[in-house]
């Protein structure tokens, strides 16, 4: 897979932007906020239709395009998936409603036609790293839970609509919790949802195990290469609902392997649904669910260390490396399809040794794009290797080769 055509308007800060991209690596270099990590972030976004520096779409419509009744930001990319050619538009739509307000609206189109987001999600793949994600490990379970739903809805056809499906029966039942705790009433109203998050949220979870098991393989594997055998690197999944027995689980070591690739769907749901229903008079005293995929958890550890609490700067950062370039050896592995690959100032972070390293991952020949304010920071074989575009207020330009 790889992107032809990157066009936007209204944008952040990229008012107007039309560009033909090359196969081949591409170097996007300029000073700190003229636009670069934008151009990332909008291909990125046109992936996931989420951006990973906000959870607000709002803020990603050009603030001065924002401040007209009616704002309207376009993303349209052409790509080329297998032998055929596509063309994926997302459009944020701000329009007024009520008395001087605004509401936001995302259209998707895939090759001229509507479609929903859970169902457009994953034709167009893309795997990005950028600094801050080290919050995947440092950050709190939400953003682990949020790498995982990401990485699955891109690469599982129907993973984002299931979690869709989740989510509102989720918030169906806390409501119901609520209400029971408030002004009683037969508990037996909840069997409904019980029955819809057994369903759903089972699902989840396998596609989960089997995820976290697959991509423990890859990224252990690469960090071994990386920190030159010296280390060795587990990914724990943490289910909020665990189909393996409490019995089992007491007293385990930190690096004990639990292995729950032998459940099937109706094992994990069966047990769910049968947790749910033991502790539905503790979930009615606190009026909240308090199991399931949406409470999950996963740790990264490396020789017996669960870096969220003890681990170093450096531990981190390589980590976090091996995590995202087995990230896309998985999805290449899932779809058939390698992902286009987005690092934004990632040289920045790294030592001699781990660019490098990363350098010898990502000339492949996949389609990757880098972001820096240093282009010395690249090897000068590569950088001659390599297109070199230039960004400055918004603007890009590319360089001519000498």
């Amino acid at each position: 897979m790889y992107l032809k055509h990157l066009s936007l308007t209204n944008f952040r800060s990229l008012t107007r932007l039309a560009v033909d991209l090359p196969r081949q690596v591409t170097v996007l270099v300029g000073d700190n906020a003229q636009g670069k990590t934008s151009v990332l972030e909008a291909i990125y976004f046109l992936a996931a239709f989420t951006s990973f520096q906000t959870h607000m779409d709002r803020q990603l419509v050009n603030f001065h395009e924002a401040k007209n009744p009616l704002a309207v930001t376009r993303l349209v990319a052409d790509y080329r998936r297998g032998n055929s050619n596509h063309r994926l538009e997302a459009r944020l739509i701000l329009e007024p409603t009520g008395v001087n307000g605004q509401r936001l609206r995302k259209e998707v189109l895939l090759d001229g036609v509507k479609r929903h987001v859970s169902d457009a999600i994953g034709h167009f793949n893309a795997v990005i790293f950028v600094p801050q994600m080290s919050q995947i490990m440092e950050g709190g379970p939400e953003e682990r839970r949020r790498y995982l739903n990401l990485a699955l809805a891109q690469s599982t056809p129907a993973y984002a609509r299931v979690l869709s499906e989740y989510n509102q029966a989720l918030t169906q039942r806390n409501a119901l919790l609520k209400a029971l705790y408030e002004r009683g009433g037969n508990s037996d109203q909840l069997e409904v949802w019980d029955e819809a998050l057994a369903r759903l949220g089972s699902q989840l979870i396998l596609w989960r195990i089997e995820a976290v098991q697959q991509i423990e393989r890859l990224a252990s594997r690469v960090h071994h290469e990386l920190t030159r055998g010296t280390e060795v690197l587990r990914l724990a999944y943490e289910p909020a609902y665990d189909p393996v027995k409490p019995e089992k689980q007491f007293g385990l070591k930190l690096d004990t392997v639990i292995d729950r690739s032998s459940f099937d769907l109706a094992e994990i749901q069966n047990g769910f649904r049968e947790k749910l229903k033991k502790i539905r008079a503790e979930e009615i005293a606190r009026g909240v669910t308090t199991i399931g995929p949406h409470r999950d958890d996963l740790r990264f550890i490396v020789n017996k260390v669960d870096l969220a609490d003890y681990g170093s700067r450096g531990q981190i950062r390589t980590t976090l490396l091996a995590l995202k370039l087995a990230e896309v050896q998985w999805m290449k592995e899932r779809t058939g399809e390698w992902p286009v690959i987005l690092l934004d100032e990632v040289m920045a972070e790294l030592d001699l040794q781990r660019r490098a390293d990363l350098l010898k991952y990502v000339d492949n020949g996949q389609q990757v794009l880098f972001t820096t304010t240093d282009l010395n920071l690249f090897a000068p074989d590569f950088v001659a290797g390599s297109e070199i575009w230039d960004v400055q207020a918004g603007v890009v330009r590319q360089r001519k080769k000498e």
